[in-house]
């Protein structure tokens, strides 16, 4: 009875860590974000949680400044791990899902020539991240959900200045929010709707200076194809938008008009365990480096 909720409903995730790259005179910085997963939106029973464990790989071999890639060879890689619990509980009348996530990994500038950088790396526990969402609408038998989300990156990652701008901590807070909305379009398609906004805090160590960083905002669309109870197909388009960043106070041009697109297959292979695979690219980037390949694995256990 517990798990039957689990058709259709597959848990929230980050399925993006290191996406967000910020330029400024040559200097490189890396920014988590939130990006959902197909069928994130659509809440599970009171009572149930989830231990989630994440793998993604991503690489990045050209780099974009108003819209045209700069000349020269450059090379980014990023190899980023996540645990996750999730727990879903009854506020009042409505669900709710508390939770953290610890990302974890490394990031490595192989090639900086195109923006004349060092080759740089750095790995260790990142930024961890708070935070939950509230249904306000959550109406199983028709499928159909509307959620509102908060979180909140806490500047606790490891993060050297003396190393350089790249880090896999920010050294800074940050607020994502989201609402999403969920509605079945027939027996076997569901289309997931997500818009995001994201604030930022101020790094005052950023390789010895100050960077801000203007709001940004996200749009997250998913559509799945159910196959059977317990496995869909899906196509994931993400599009950021804004956050541009100034380094002690003077603009870097660098606002985001980015788009990615991701396939995902998902499938339960015993009844509480669920295994996700993705892989996608960058469709247009107006600012900053672009994803010439993404692979991203998940795994999640059903307690």
């Amino acid at each position: 009875m517990r798990m039957q909720p689990l058709f259709g409903l597959f848990q929230k995730t980050i399925t993006t860590f290191l996406t967000a790259v910020l330029i400024g005179t040559g200097c490189i910085a890396y920014g988590a974000e939130i990006a959902t997963d197909p069928g994130d939106y659509a809440a599970l029973p009171a009572g149930v949680d989830l231990g989630i464990m994440y793998y993604q790989h991503t690489e990045r071999d050209k780099y974009y400044s108003n819209g045209k890639q700069l000349p020269g060879t450059v090379r980014l890689d990023t190899d980023i791990g996540l645990a996750r619990w999730v727990h879903f509980t009854k506020i009042g009348d409505y669900v709710a899902d508390p939770q953290i996530i610890i990302p974890f990994g490394s990031v490595k500038l192989k090639d900086g020539s195109a923006i004349g950088a060092p080759a740089l790396s750095a790995s260790g526990v990142g930024d961890p991240l708070v935070g939950g969402t509230l249904w306000l609408v959550n109406n199983p038998e028709q499928k159909k959900w509307f959620g509102v989300s908060a979180f909140a990156s806490l500047p606790m990652g490891n993060y050297d200045q003396n190393k350089g701008p790249v880090n896999v901590g920010q050294n800074r807070w940050k607020g994502i929010f989201h609402a999403g909305y969920v509605a079945a379009l027939s027996d076997q398609f569901i289309l997931d709707v997500i818009g995001e906004y994201a604030v930022y805090g101020d790094n005052d160590k950023y390789a010895g200076a100050k960077l801000t960083q203007d709001a940004s905002q996200s749009l997250q669309a998913h559509l799945r194809y159910v196959l059977s109870a317990t496995s869909h197909l899906a196509l994931s388009y993400y599009h950021d938008f804004g956050g541009e960043t100034k380094i002690n106070g003077v603009a870097q041009k660098d606002s985001m008009d980015n788009g990615r697109w991701l396939a995902t297959y998902a499938t339960f292979v015993a009844p509480t365990v669920q295994i996700q695979v993705q892989a996608g690219q960058s469709a247009k980037v107006d600012n900053g480096f672009k994803e010439s390949s993404r692979l991203n694995l998940r795994i999640v256990k059903v307690f």
